[in-house]
């Protein structure tokens, strides 16, 4: 039966380096939970103190309502899919799966029958007699995908389990997952670096960074809603630009960039003094006033144009203008004016907190 995981305060150290510093996390029952971040940042080091791999210097770890703190690794009922996929070589595709199986001591006409609809599951029934040796890197993805499901555990960990496999099956095994997670309905903690990944296959992410959590949310509040610069940057392409809050009343802030442009941005506080925005390509527009600049670059990309505008200052600008939505192609060299869509750019005050709504 899946679980809900609870994370409180913990802590990690090696020596005198501190590598997670007081991380708190609710992971919901049945929920696809991934920790996102650049490489360093803690998220394996969390999962393998939730695996029981790695000791715990603070805080407490529960399964429900199971504090598994001191719980070994073996009892603490988890599948785990790494990233090298750890299957063995000597043993074929059915022995595989079954493995876990047998260790339970689960009687062999169950196992033979979990291990048949798991391997249809994940779509390679077909090569149960072959050996890992005579599988394609996505064939032994799948492999070690249903042997960690076929224990149907409280929990599920994923470390990195695309980073093997090239783009286009990336993609095609992020969905596989993302729908087999969803029919068992295993509580499952991923981790990754990478944030296209993240957001196609998460119910919430985590982003972390230097061993902190950052946010904390869905893919389309993560994107949309970056609590600070760093989610802001991490995640997407985001243009940063200096600003000035010149007035502010605790909902609307008159916000002026570079001396050049006076927007209202929505606020949840107040806050007079300097500021940084961000705001996606998407959120940014050619106008008749704005900010001045000059097309420097333009990329054909299907659905819409992406240009890069240098402003008078010298300062890039990245700007995605949809085709549907315009007839105009800018010509390199063209000045133009942009401006922002007020109501979704990030708004931070000089403490890198956010402002906006």
């Amino acid at each position: 039966m899946s679980n809900e995981v609870i994370i409180k305060n913990a802590v990690k150290r090696y020596g005198d380096f501190t590598a997670l510093h007081d991380v708190s996390l609710n992971i919901e029952q049945g929920e696809f939970f991934t920790l996102l971040g650049p490489s360093g940042c803690g998220k394996t080091t969390l999962l393998r103190m939730i695996a029981g791999f790695n000791s715990i210097e603070g805080g407490e770890f529960y399964f429900g309502d199971n504090l598994i703190n001191d719980v070994p690794a073996h009892k603490r009922d988890i599948g785990m899919v790494f990233q090298n996929y750890a299957i063995f070589p000597h043993l074929t595709v059915e022995e595989n799966v079954a493995y876990g199986l047998k260790a339970r001591k689960t009687p062999k006409a169950e196992i033979d029958a979990r291990v048949k609809e798991a391997l249809e599951l994940v779509q390679i029934a077909p090569l149960a007699k072959r050996k890992p040796s005579e599988l394609s890197g996505g064939q032994q993805h799948r492999v070690a995908l249903a042997r960690a499901f076929v224990i149907e555990p409280s929990v599920l960990l994923m470390d990195e389990p695309l980073s093997n496999l090239d783009a286009k099956l990336r993609v095609q095994m992020r969905s596989i997952i993302k729908k087999l997670q969803r029919r068992l309905g295993i509580t499952t903690i991923y981790v990754t670096h990478d944030q296209e990944e993240a957001l196609a296959i998460s119910d919430r992410i985590a982003v972390m960074n230097l061993g902190e959590v950052k946010q904390i949310g869905t893919p389309r509040e993560i994107y949309a809603k970056p609590e600070n610069p760093f989610v802001a940057g991490f995640i997407g392409v985001s243009n940063f630009l200096n600003c000035e809050v010149t007035a502010n009343d605790g909902k609307t802030a008159k916000v002026s960039i570079k001396g050049e442009l006076d927007i209202d941005v929505p606020v949840r506080r107040s806050y007079i003094g300097k500021a940084q925005l961000s705001a996606r390509p998407e959120q940014l527009f050619f106008s008749k006033t704005g900010m001045p600049g000059t097309v420097l670059f333009s990329t054909f990309l299907g659905d819409f144009i992406e240009y890069e505008v240098e402003l008078d200052d010298k300062q890039m600008l990245i700007i995605n203008e949809y085709t549907k939505d315009t007839t105009t192609v800018h010509e390199v060299g063209e000045k133009v004016h942009i401006s922002f869509d007020a109501t979704r750019i990030s708004l931070y005050d000089d403490a890198e907190e956010v402002l906006s709504k």
